[in-house]
């Protein structure tokens, strides 16, 4: 089969992606969206994080599948494939950004931002110098709180769990079996919002973006939060609300925040951005959508692509199938 591969991670695991050699794999990271337009026709699998309409449009009868690069496809124009064509995506990205969610707390809890800073300007700050200096917490017997239960929540569970945290979550179905070696102090539904946010010391945001959770923080909801709580948004950037999180970081109506994943930028970049001034505040860690990328996460992603594509040629059911 041919399989084009448009997205530049993935591409430096392209050895994975037909380990027997059994496939033509075309590398197309980087070209200009024309170039790839034109490479569609034959392409029996497109391998991508982003597809337009004209890509869409453009494909042939031949495309069999789209597979998804991550586990988000809201930038693929799923309603313009050819009828038959198949959607995948991928995760293994979990344990990744639990560890990154685990970095942050720690980060937030003892205050490095600012300490790193004050350090570099030649300025001591230790309660060894001013015993009157606030202390920094652990995190062992404070509680996280999780909005949605999927494999990122399920790995935040599991390492907070470690660190001796008590651990929440909301979740669709709080009757719902949970996976072997899983283990919440509670489990809220939907409606448990507010007292999720009220009893949390940590609020790791993991759900999906749809119309349901679009703005689900605001500022109501960031009031009802303890004023030394932290909350660390890894899902995307407008489940929360970015005006409300700047005033309430800049108010220090919050204690912190963690932001990995921002609000929609111009260009179609994807990267997205801020309006507002976070990068002047010392109680948010800034990262660039980047908790998930570690080595481990796209070679398990590469594997699962190649599983799909082999699955394909053999005709044997697609992992992921989203349609």
């Amino acid at each position: 089969m041919r399989v084009l591969v448009t997205d530049p991670i993935i591409s430096r695991f392209a050895s994975l992606l037909a380990p027997d050699g059994g496939h033509e794999v075309v590398l197309a990271a980087g070209r200009p969206d024309e170039e790839i337009v034109a490479a569609l026709p034959g392409t029996e699998v497109l391998v991508c994080s982003r597809m337009t309409e004209a890509m869409a449009c453009a494909a042939g009868p031949e495309l069999r599948l789209v597979q998804c690069t991550g586990a988000g496809y809201e930038r693929i124009a799923i309603d313009v494939l050819p009828r038959g064509t198949a959607v995948c995506n991928t995760f293994h990205h979990g344990r990744s950004i639990a560890e990154h969610v685990a970095m942050v707390m720690l980060m937030l809890s003892r205050r490095v931002l600012r300490r790193d800073r004050l350090v570099r300007d030649g300025v001591w700050e230790s309660v060894s110098v001013d015993p009157g200096l606030p202390l920094g917490d652990t995190l062992a017997g404070r509680t996280v709180g999780l909005l949605g239960l999927g494999e990122t929540g399920r790995e935040v569970a599991r390492l907070a769990a470690v660190l001796g945290m008590r651990v929440q979550a909301m979740r669709r179905d709080p009757s719902a079996p949970l996976e072997d070696g899983l283990r919440l102090d509670r489990v809220l539904p939907p409606d448990g919002l507010h007292e999720l946010l009220a009893s949390s010391d940590a609020v790791v945001v993991t759900v999906p973006l749809n119309e349901h959770t679009r703005g689900l923080i605001g500022a109501a909801e960031l009031d009802l939060m303890r004023p030394d709580a932290f909350l660390i948004n890894v899902a995307r950037g407008p489940v929360v609300d970015e005006q409300a999180l700047y005033e309430a970081l800049a108010a220090g109506r919050i204690g912190g925040a963690g932001i990995d994943v921002w609000w929609p930028g111009e260009g179609g970049t994807g990267r997205g951005g801020s309006t507002m001034p976070f990068e002047k505040l010392d109680n948010v860690v800034l990262t660039p959508h980047n908790s998930g990328h570690t080595v481990e996460t796209f070679q398990s992603r590469a594997r699962d692509i190649a599983a799909n594509i082999a699955a394909l040629a053999e005709g044997r059911p697609l992992r992921n199938l989203i349609r």
